[in-house]
């Protein structure tokens, strides 16, 4: 919007100019008049005074004259001022940095008139002037691809002195005229200031005009200089926004990720910070520990121990004492949860840069699952440990037809009363190995060993078998078979001999003992009978019961003995001594 003051200024211009041009036109018409007089005396003084009034109104015009250049100077003064007044503002009202660049590139086309103009920054690494963004008069950018042909020389002298640069010609200018950019691109206004922050350079703008000369002056060069320093500072602000924002992103990156893994790690992690209070609370301590999130976060850990009955507080201080790591094993009951909870637990200190002491982070492992298999890995296969689908479940009690094959060591008492433990426990532990490796092969469940005798049961619900029955009967024939074979790598003073029995029969199977220590077990008359027929068993010899008989007497061969009548029994059952395998 135009200044009242101003159009009041061009109209009395204007009026005045009229009144000029009026003047002269009659001062003209008199002259004229004179000329034709007849009295020469007054034609004389006529024609001298018409010069005079001549000569004043040329010199009235070019006053005038003078009046118009410098009321439009001042009113080009007066609109760079006001335009730089508002794209100041506009490129401080932005913090994206190509938008910046472009509105500086775009403002100073418009307030100096330049063909072009190309701002370069400084390189934080090299210190090298690069080109950032490049626009021409029609505010189209100019690809950084194409070759800018520009006077170096004048950029590197303006960074270097931090003065601006104004030439109205360079082709005759004597500081420029024998560059060879000067030269070679036929350049000639160029206008180049430097960009100032806090008194260091951080870069240049350069505009230029290859066609016209006579385009900059003082005045442009010195507005240029004063918006630069406004740019200077919204170019820095811009950039320092643009680091601010990948730091940010990369920071939010990051943080996400160590979310993420936070989140999904199998183990549970909690922090405890130095006023006691947990901090952290991962996904896998919800589920380990049976206790939401919401319901510990800011709360004293000492709340969710109590909870739990987790006897570990002298550790986490003792971590926060000494700045030493603690572990420990526990078992602990978790609602909604069957049995005990298997906790391996780990204390260690958070330090931060300094390595001061920040609190605590707590590391849960589940170790119920691996502590029950490793008790059911004493006992089964290795091969069938991994097939068990829901150990909880084949571990709880329930009745099961099953088939028992009980061994002892024949002698081996009398044997041992003179031998040294060492000795004693090396022999048993031999004829032991060669009785589970039968029992492996057959997929039986080494249930104890009791003394220099040892238990083995087929069909429990850990190793289920249709064929359990020939099973326990090929188990005790290789029992035997073995034995022949490590009676040749022993002394002739430690072969000794199994005596067997085996029978099958309805047992309840399951976990047996206290809820301090439980063994994987079977209880009932089956077991029993095995044991008192393994007991009437001579060396070498396999016994089982008629039931077990009428199951494999198509392949066995065996001989009826006479009836026993065993402890705990009325009636007398009939046995068989099975002496080996029909071909």
């Amino acid at each position: 919007m135009s200044d009242p003051s101003d159009t009041q200024v061009h109209t009395n211009i204007s009026e005045l100019r009229q009144l000029i041009d009026k003047l002269g036109s009659t001062v003209n018409q008199q002259q004229q008049t004179l000329i034709t007089s007849r009295a020469d005396l007054a034609r004389q003084t006529a024609v001298q005074t018409g010069d005079e009034l001549s000569r004043l109104l040329i010199f009235a015009r070019r006053t005038m004259e003078d009046l118009e250049r410098r009321v439009k100077a001042q009113e080009k003064e007066r609109s760079q001022l006001r335009a730089l007044q508002d794209i100041g503002a506009a490129i401080n009202s932005s913090l994206d940095l190509n938008q910046v660049l472009n509105a500086v590139m775009d403002a100073i086309i418009n307030l100096t008139g330049a063909e072009r103009a190309i701002l370069l920054l400084s390189n934080e690494s090299s210190g090298e002037l690069e080109v950032q963004v490049a626009r021409n008069m029609d505010r189209e950018t100019i690809e950084k691809s194409q070759s800018f042909e520009i006077s170096r020389s004048i950029v590197r002298t303006v960074a270097d002195t931090g003065e601006p640069v104004a030439t109205t010609n360079a082709q005759a200018d004597p500081r420029f005229s024998s560059q060879e950019s000067i030269i070679s691109y036929n350049l000639r206004s160029i206008l180049c200031v430097p960009l100032k922050v806090k008194d260091a350079i951080t870069g240049v703008i350069y505009a230029d005009n290859r066609v016209a000369s006579g385009i900059f002056g003082d005045n442009d060069r010195d507005m240029l200089a004063a918006f630069a320093n406004q740019a200077a500072v919204a170019i820095e602000n811009a950039r320092l926004f643009r680091e601010i924002r990948n730091q940010l992103m990369v920071i939010t990156e990051m943080r996400d990720l160590m979310n993420n893994v936070f989140e999904s790690i199998t183990s549970g992690v909690i922090t405890i910070d130095q006023e006691d209070q947990i901090r952290l609370y991962n996904r896998a301590a919800e589920r380990i520990l049976g206790q939401p999130a919401d319901s510990v976060l800011q709360q004293a850990y000492r709340n969710l121990l109590a909870v739990l009955e987790m006897p570990v507080e002298p550790l986490v201080e003792a971590v926060k004492q000494n700045g030493r790591t603690q572990q420990t094993e526990l078992d602990i009951v978790v609602s909604k949860r069957a049995g005990l909870t298997s906790l391996n637990m780990t204390f260690s200190p958070l330090h931060d840069m300094n390595q001061e002491t920040l609190g605590v982070a707590m590391v849960l492992n589940d170790i119920s699952e691996t502590k029950r298999l490793e008790s059911v890995r004493r006992y089964l296969p290795p091969a069938l440990v991994d097939q068990v689908r829901d150990l909880d479940a084949a571990q709880r009690p329930q009745r099961r037809q099953i088939s028992v094959v009980f061994g002892d060591v024949r002698g081996f008492s009398t044997y041992s009363e003179h031998l040294d433990p060492e000795k004693l426990i090396q022999v048993i532990n031999g004829y032991f190995t060669e009785a589970v490796r039968a029992i492996t092969k057959y997929e039986g469940l080494t249930d104890k060993f009791m003394g220099d005798a040892v238990m083995a049961l087929f069909n429990t619900p850990l190793n289920p078998q249709e064929n359990h029955i020939e099973r326990a009967v090929r188990t005790a024939l290789m029992v035997q078979d073995r034995m022949r074979l490590y009676h040749e790598s022993v002394p002739e003073e430690q072969r000794l001999y199994f005596g067997i029995g085996v029978h099958m029969g309805e047992a309840v199977i399951g976990n047996v003992g206290s809820s301090l220590r439980k063994d994987y077990s079977a209880i009932g008359d089956a077991v029993n009978l095995a044991k008192r027929l393994q007991e009437n068993a001579k060396p070498g010899q396999v016994i089982v019961s008629e039931v077990v008989y009428e199951q494999v007497k198509e392949f066995v061969i065996a001989e009826a003995l006479n009836p026993l009548r065993v402890k705990g029994r009325q009636a007398f059952e009939q046995v068989y001594n099975l002496t080996g395998l029909r071909e």
